[in-house]
């Protein structure tokens, strides 16, 4: 066994050596959005051949983690792709032969929108970090559903929804719950995205009194009971934790998904001047990563027993991805990191995650989730 992990992982190293000094160059060169669109073309592209989709999967066998049971699904491995890469459920399938053990798609909006103006999408390359200000463009929750019925990916698929932009702030949760029925019953789990810093008013959304509503409602349209999760902002304070934890309970989530992207502009290298001139967005990567960190031990030390936590944030290494399962993740996902560093960033990973099992002496995965949170810094 040791000897087939260190092939899998000398194969990845130079996977992401030719990522590095020859494709990142290259899709660099073009504007952030253009480049992300010919990845997505490459990957819908991968997903439509089973011969190229075998080939990816079958080139790497995925480590064993013992058994990961989240909110009544099964996971192969912990480590999962954000949402905001696939917001229309193009690629799936060749992005879960890549290794990811889950997919979050979308976000997804019940009605089509093209999102905000361009550029919206901007590189930091000296943070490796993104500001994005996408504003949820996508072609709405009816063709989301009808694509994915047709090509599933091999993994779990989670699915993200969002506030549509031509809503009425009045209609806000009749819009979650059109969007809701629709993907419902192509979803796995159904992740409700209130944190978005791209969407006008969206945040509010997580102030106790409107979520529970928000909450209650999508529970009683979720007749199938397929879990629910909800996504953070990372600003949140932790008062307002204990509030969303409390609401979280009282309406049977299933999941907290710790961080969404961040406002916050604090101690980044790239100038000031670049950063100003990239405008508003969330930022996420390499600079959001503590934080994110933070509150995931939070989270822990508040709901642990009650339901699982999804830590994002500033993953590019099995460290990063080490570090928010002991502080108190059961499953991770990264987005960001696999710009940054390709398309073997999830298998790399997992590779290390089993390495780091076996250094540490857990027999399972579940043996390490939170096993340093409380001596991690409150917020």
């Amino acid at each position: 066994m040791a000897k087939k992990i260190t092939n899998q992982t000398n194969i990845h190293s130079e996977g992401g050596s030719i990522y590095k000094s020859f494709l990142r160059p290259l899709l660099f060169t073009l504007p952030p959005e253009t480049a992300h669109e010919v990845a997505l073309h490459s990957l819908s592209f991968a997903s439509g051949s089973k011969t190229l989709r075998n080939y990816l999967a079958d080139k790497f066998s995925t480590p064993q983690f013992g058994k990961l049971e989240r909110f009544g699904l099964s996971f192969s491995n912990p480590v999962g792709l954000a949402a905001g890469f696939d917001k229309n459920g193009v690629a799936l399938q060749g992005l879960a032969a890549l290794g990811f053990g889950h997919i979050e798609a979308g976000t997804v909006t019940y009605e089509p929108q093209p999102g905000n103006p361009r550029p919206r999408l901007f590189r930091l390359p000296a943070d490796r970090a993104l500001i994005n200000r996408a504003g949820f463009n996508n072609e709405g929750a009816a063709a989301f559903a009808k694509r994915v019925s047709e090509a599933r990916p091999s993994c779990v698929l989670g699915v993200s929804i969002g506030k549509s932009r031509a809503a009425a702030d009045e209609d806000t949760i009749a819009d979650y719950l059109k969007c809701f029925e629709i993907v419902l019953p192509i979803a796995d789990y159904v992740a409700v995205n209130v944190s978005s810093p791209n969407t006008p008013g969206l945040r509010d959304l997580q102030k106790a009194e409107q979520l529970e509503a928000l909450l209650r409602a999508l529970q009683a349209q979720n007749k199938i009971r397929k879990p629910l999760l909800v996504k953070l902002a990372p600003e949140l304070s932790l008062p307002d934790l204990e509030l969303i934890v409390d609401v979280a309970k009282r309406c049977d989530v299933a999941g907290i998904i710790a961080t969404n992207t961040t406002v916050n502009r604090d101690g980044l290298q790239t100038p000031e001047t670049e950063i100003a001139a990239c405008g508003a967005g969330g930022l996420s990567g390499a600079p959001l990563r503590e934080s994110s960190t933070r509150m995931i031990a939070n989270l822990y030390r508040l709901c642990a027993s009650a339901m699982t936590i999804v830590g994002v944030g500033g993953i590019f290494s099995t460290a990063d991805a080490w570090e928010k399962i002991c502080a108190g993740a059961s499953l991770v996902q990264l987005y960001t990191g696999f710009i940054y560093q390709g398309p073997s960033i999830a298998k790399r990973i997992n590779i290390g995650l089993a390495e780091m099992l076996k250094q540490r002496g857990f027999n399972s995965l579940d043996e390490a989730v939170g096993s340093e949170a409380e001596g991690r810094k409150r917020i």
